[in-house]
């Protein structure tokens, strides 16, 4: 996920509806941060595994000067059919990301699996709706609960892009998911099983991973991310639980959703898990000590050195992560 302002914030916001859910809906407005590169430019496609590509976003905020592609997209290609890994922050990010397959392969796309419903990993779904050029094109795959977070969300990223993107992107449209998984479920593509996790809240109530057990390469969507500062629009304690059992898991080459990806696992976890118990400690220690959340936001500092972002991002964590603990 990416992006937003503060003030922007108050002008995109839901209002009634629960914080968590007005803490993402930010994104919806850029703010002038300065752009970093996951490795490649963003467009350029690679593989980083045996029928493993990945089209990599920059570590910006989503918004019209980088068309919305912020976020890692990709495919995996098995010997019957091919599964799209998000698709993009706009539908002209999803349809060069199909262009990019087709270049590369000529079988159907099965699945279009989206890890949760930021803007930037699902509004290029759209572009995938007939990508196989028939009446029956490929099945939409998410979370149990992304269908009812595209409802209460949908209609705010719409308008962003009406608002702040071209023409193009006025007439998009929100594509939903018609497979859902509930725990765990199995994707072959013919000789290429990938497994797909529903995770408990954690960066979002919506977060799906996608395993494909040939490369053992892990796709994470926003439970990872490298470089860009993490960004907490679900529960800091279920979170850190998500990466606590990641760490037990054998993966050979892991895909953030944000930032290059990595083959030194589980290390490639411990810089987001230091932030995120360093963001519970600090806040657990600003409540205890009586501070308001204005004081706590303006008060509990990260270590700078560390991420893209962090303008945009901390105070917005520091804000999530009060509303959560304040309870405890």
């Amino acid at each position: 996920m990416s992006a937003h302002s503060p003030v922007a914030e108050q002008r995109c916001s839901i209002g009634a509806l629960m914080l968590m859910a007005a803490l993402a809906l930010p994104l919806l407005a850029g703010c002038g941060s300065s752009p970093r590169e996951a490795g490649k430019p963003a467009g350029e496609l690679q593989q980083i595994a045996p029928g493993v590509y990945l089209r990599p976003g920059v570590l910006e905020d989503w918004g019209p000067a980088n068309r919305g592609q912020v976020a890692n997209t990709g495919f995996i290609v098995g010997e019957r059919c091919v599964a799209v890994i998000d698709t993009g922050g706009t539908r002209a990010g999803g349809e060069a990301l199909a262009a990019a397959l087709r270049r590369t392969t000529a079988l159907p796309v099965c699945y279009v699996i989206n890890t949760h419903a930021h803007p930037d990993h699902v509004l290029g779904n759209e572009a995938f709706v007939d990508a196989n050029g028939q009446a029956e094109g490929p099945q939409f795959v998410g979370h149990r609960r992304l269908p009812a977070a595209l409802a209460a969300r949908g209609p705010f990223y719409l308008n962003a892009l009406q608002r702040d993107f071209g023409p193009a992107d006025a007439q998009a449209r929100i594509v939903p998911p018609t497979l859902l998984v509930e725990s765990t479920l199995e994707l072959d593509l013919g000789n290429r099983r990938l497994t797909l996790r529903a995770w408990p809240t954690a960066h979002t109530d919506a977060d799906l991973s996608v395993f494909d057990e040939r490369s053992a390469t892990l796709w994470l969507g926003d439970l990872l991310f490298t470089d860009h500062t993490p960004v907490l629009d679900g529960q800091l304690k279920g979170w850190l639980a998500a990466l606590k059992e990641l760490r037990g898991w054998r993966v050979a080459t892991v895909v953030p959703g944000h930032g290059a990806p990595g083959s030194d696992w589980p290390a490639a976890l411990d810089p987001q898990q230091r932030y995120l118990q360093r963001l519970q400690a600090d806040t657990r220690a600003a409540i205890k000590s009586g501070l308001t959340l204005r004081e706590a936001v303006e008060r509990i500092a990260p270590n700078r050195s560390q991420w893209a972002l962090l303008d945009v991002f901390h105070k917005r964590n520091v804000t999530a992560a009060y509303a959560e603990l304040e309870w405890e």
